[in-house]
């Protein structure tokens, strides 16, 4: 294996400072494994399995309060289902890499990995790999230590910290880091707008309403710059 380990540097020093805005929910995560009565060991064992806070959160939430664990997976598939838009959106470079890569790097393709890497997808195959390689050790690192941490500390956190208005903090943050042209702003509006006109759809199903939307909106407003 080819590793670039200034690339690979590269990764970890820009991945490290967004993953602490990560910290907060991974918190959150812990106290909702600790509070669902769960197993403790198999609750933080999901920070690996699932990887991916918002399915994990779900997840567990819904199996703490006695839901089914067949539905309480398919929401977490639901939420996640907008990961298959990275998918998409990084499938030719990931092409372009050797198969041991290609199996293990969606797995680690979450909201913070992808925007990170899709910005780096000009770079050459091997210096592309090092990143993003270096990326994915802090969050894969981070997301499991944090998690585990939450489980000790979030029990003793003051309710008035709010940890829970982190999460939708966070992903605002991310989404307002991406937005650099006219086109990406009316596809996030396009998708904000089409979330909160169906929010009351069973099975959080405005999440994948709003993704498409907002995908459609993005791909028209390409066309149109064009």
């Amino acid at each position: 294996m080819s590793l670039d380990r200034a690339m690979f540097r590269r990764g970890v020093g820009e991945a490290f400072p967004l993953f602490l805005t990560v910290v907060p929910f991974a918190l959150v995560v812990g106290l909702a494994v600790v509070e669902s009565g769960l197993n403790r060991l198999i609750g933080w064992s999901s920070s690996s399995i699932i990887f991916a806070g918002a399915a994990q959160l779900t997840v567990i939430t819904l199996l703490g309060s006695g839901t089914a664990a067949a539905a309480a997976i398919a929401a977490g598939l639901v939420i996640q289902s907008r990961h298959l838009m990275y998918s998409a959106a990084m499938a030719p470079t990931f092409q372009k890499q050797p198969g041991w890569f290609r199996w293990l790097a969606p797995y680690a393709l979450i909201d913070q990995m992808f925007a990170l890497t899709v910005r780096q997808t000009d770079q050459a195959p091997d210096a592309f790999r090092s990143y993003y390689l270096g990326a994915m050790v802090v969050y894969v690192i981070g997301w499991n230590t944090t998690t585990a941490l939450g489980m000790l500390v979030g029990p003793v956190v003051p309710d008035s910290w709010q940890l829970g208005f982190a999460i939708p903090l966070m992903f605002l943050a991310l989404m307002v880091s991406g937005i650099d042209r006219w086109e990406k702003a009316f596809a996030a509006f396009a998708a904000a707008v089409a979330t909160y006109l169906t929010i009351g759809l069973p099975n959080r199903a405005a999440l994948i309403i709003g993704g498409v939307v907002g995908v459609v909106a993005g791909v028209a407003a390409e066309r149109i710059r064009d």
